[in-house]
């Protein structure tokens, strides 16, 4: 897999369950070599949230954060929680421990600012739909999988002409890198690569354009809205 991401130049954002680099120092070296975004996937995939308790899973964030910081002298941008096992803390938790960005909402296309206690939080897309780890439970191969991707790629840049639109491919070296499947990502990789306008930007760098270019103007925006007589009145209604 990462052949065929150098290959056409394509960056990527790990979502990175923490003991897979204290495990594998390898794998490791090869992903901060190249930079690779990381949005924190918890230190286990079975160490799940649901269920914590709000000092509790503060206190698994901060330890995601010490391992993370210890082994690469960075910090990590984004947060999804283990398996999905979020709760209704975790956004206020995560923008507290200074993520930027957060992929636990699986909604389409664009992204929106959260509300959070303090700090700021940017909502991206994650698209489960083109997810091998689920799809494949369900008798998905890989050559139908790519066909899926390539079309929601191909819908999502012909309505990119008019406002941008994300698309991300979550593919599991375990599943989608098998020896019978990697031409499959391959060809959505060259799909998607050869069209032109196409940004092949990380996580982060989508969270750091939309807060610098875009969230100021929905401020204004919503400010405006706010002192419009209208709105009022249907607040009122």
């Amino acid at each position: 897999m990462l052949d065929v991401l150098d290959r056409y130049e394509v960056p990527c954002t790990i979502s990175l369950n923490i003991s897979a680099y204290e495990c594998f120092p390898e794998i490791m070296r090869e992903c901060e070599s190249r930079r690779f975004d990381v949005m924190c996937h918890g230190i286990y995939n079975t160490q799940f949230l649901w269920g914590l308790k709000e000092e509790e899973e503060r206190a698994v964030i901060a330890d995601c954060v010490k391992r993370f910081h210890s082994l690469t002298g960075r910090h990590f941008t984004g947060w999804f929680s283990p398996a999905g096992t979020h709760t209704i803390n975790t956004p206020d938790l995560v923008a507290e421990a200074g993520v930027r960005y957060y992929c636990d909402w699986f909604h389409d296309d664009q992204p929106f600012p959260m509300r959070v206690r303090s700090g700021s939080l940017i909502s991206l897309p994650y698209q489960i739909q083109v997810n091998d780890g689920r799809n494949f439970r369900v008798n998905t191969e890989a050559e139908e999988f790519a066909d899926n991707a390539i079309a929601l790629f191909d819908r999502l840049y012909e309505e990119g002409g008019e406002s941008g639109t994300i698309f991300s491919l979550a593919p599991h070296p375990y599943i989608l890198g098998q020896p019978h499947r990697i031409r499959e990502f391959e060809r959505i990789v060259a799909h998607v690569t050869s069209h032109k306008d196409v940004w092949k930007a990380t996580g982060d760098e989508i969270a750091n354009w939309y807060v610098t270019n875009y969230l100021p103007l929905l401020n204004v925006h919503l400010a405006q809205e706010a002192m419009d007589p209208r709105f009022q009145e249907g607040r009122k209604s």
